[in-house]
């Protein structure tokens, strides 16, 4: 299939506000609310005219820029200084691109020019990679394409440009072999905050939805994380089915000998086998900067992947050599990125080792950000993905019951209604993918853009004397 051209005619940003049910705290970050983006573009698709597409995220702060001295306010900013300078490149280029060449020739001059106004290359990586969710999603909804059967066929023109340790082969052979996942088991998330114990706890059904995978955030401090480990494993070890566990340091633990110390006791702590036994992998343990000159050395005996550290097509690479074993895939980080990061871990184990992707959620909330999110892992084998978005949110949250309700009337095996609110639906601990094969990117609603307010525009540009 050769992949069709375009050029983008319009891009337009929207957001609304969105309010947790429950503090939601990872690392030093405690999220009470914070905005949705909304991006929608139009596209002219060459011999087919032009078509109309979308994608949504949240605006999380603290999360893409975590540096100390800025509010949570400028991080939140930064973004969406993030998507007008991605607007404006987008743009800017005139000639008729592939999905995927579009992106390979702006995603440079993308880092450069948040560098210029102070934006690290992870938070410099948001503005296109919404922008071009909402590309592919006007491109297949032109094309009459479900997301599945179009990337097998790689319908965005995906290639090695931007990875010079694979080959164009590499990518449309991995492509080729994708197949979707009918079910996606979700990871249930335990904030530092959350309740461990009892009515409301890590094993209470009603509030895991009969997860059998879960992902418990740690705060840097081991002998408070193995504490608090050690109870939540004598929780789970009373669920009436068998369960997986990911940790995830947020970047917390600064320094490596309190990373050994924790996982020498996971090692030996028979108080932590509920946990250790069960433990699939730990997630971004120390400090994106100090992150890529940390070898990690004997406990890589564990697997390892990079989160947070994953700011560049060169992140895994590195990381490998470092012994990571694995990455993060977030649509927030960028799907060709992801698919071209899956194609690394597939070709990398085919030599004898295992490396692998996972999917990590950030909040994916309800519509467009979940379903293209979950989409995305489905493809590249992702079996199990962190979903938080759909416990610490309550529903669609502030979108107008009349948007709810057409995406549970697009997707009726994704949402089910919970007396006046729509809700996620989860089917014995998995999410089903089938309703994600309508024609775009896996969604057959838009929201409501007349209930949307514009993209708030960012305050003045932080001093530099501020960050430094």
């Amino acid at each position: 299939m050769m992949a069709p051209r375009l050029a983008v005619r319009e891009i337009a940003f929207f957001e609304r506000p969105v309010r947790f049910v429950r503090p939601f705290r990872f690392g030093a970050v405690v999220i009470n609310a914070t905005p949705q983006a909304f991006v929608r573009v139009e596209i002219e698709v060459e011999g087919k005219g032009t078509s109309v597409g979308a994608s949504a995220e949240l605006l999380v702060p603290k999360w893409f820029d975590k540096r100390p001295q800025l509010s949570p306010e400028q991080t939140v900013d930064g973004l969406r200084r993030s998507l007008l300078i991605a607007r404006e490149l987008y743009l800017s280029h005139r000639n008729l691109e592939t999905a995927f060449g579009l992106h390979a020739s702006c995603i440079a001059a993308q880092v450069a020019a948040c560098a210029e106004q102070d934006i690290p290359p992870l938070a410099a990586g948001y503005g296109p990679a919404e922008i071009d969710k909402a590309i592919l999603d006007a491109l297949l909804r032109a094309l009459q394409m479900n997301f599945f059967d179009a990337m097998a066929g790689n319908i965005a023109g995906l290639d090695a440009r931007l990875t010079s340790d694979l080959c164009d082969e590499d990518v449309t052979e991995f492509l080729a072999r994708c197949r979707r996942l009918e079910r996606v088991a979700i990871r249930h998330t335990v904030g530092l905050d959350d309740r461990i114990e009892g009515q409301g706890g890590v094993a209470d059904a009603k509030e895991n939805a009969g997860a059998r995978y879960f992902k418990l955030k740690l705060n840097g401090d081991p002998e408070h994380d193995i504490a608090r480990l050690t109870r939540i494993g004598r929780q789970l070890s009373t669920l009436p089915h068998d369960y997986r566990v990911t940790l995830d340091a947020n970047e917390q633990y600064s320094e490596l000998a309190a990373l050994r110390a924790l996982v020498e006791r996971l090692d030996r702590d028979s108080g932590l086998a509920p946990i250790a036994g069960k433990l699939l992998y730990i997630e971004q343990p120390m400090p994106r900067e100090m992150t890529g000159r940390s070898p990690l050395g004997a406990v890589s005996e564990r697997d390892f992947i990079i989160d947070e550290a994953d700011d560049s097509y060169q992140a895994f690479p590195a990381a490998r050599t470092l012994g990571y074993r694995g990455i993060s895939s977030k649509s927030c980080k960028g799907i060709y990125k992801s698919i071209l990061n899956a194609t690394r871990a597939a070709k990398w184990s085919a030599g004898g080792e295992k490396f692998f992707i996972t999917g990590e959620d950030l909040t994916c909330q309800a519509g467009l950000c979940v379903q293209q999110d979950l989409a995305l892992g489905a493809l590249i084998g992702v079996t199990h993905a962190e979903r938080n978005g759909h416990h610490y949110v309550d529903g669609f949250g502030e979108a107008p019951a009349a948007e709810g309700q057409a995406f549970l009337a697009a997707h009726p095996d994704l949402y089910a209604r919970d007396g006046d609110s729509v809700r996620l639906a989860i089917h014995d601990g998995d999410l089903l993918t089938g309703s994600l094969t309508a024609p775009g990117f896996a969604s057959a609603a838009h929201p409501l853009w007349s209930a949307l307010s514009p993209l708030q525009k960012p305050t003045a540009e932080i001093p530099r004397e501020q960050v430094t």
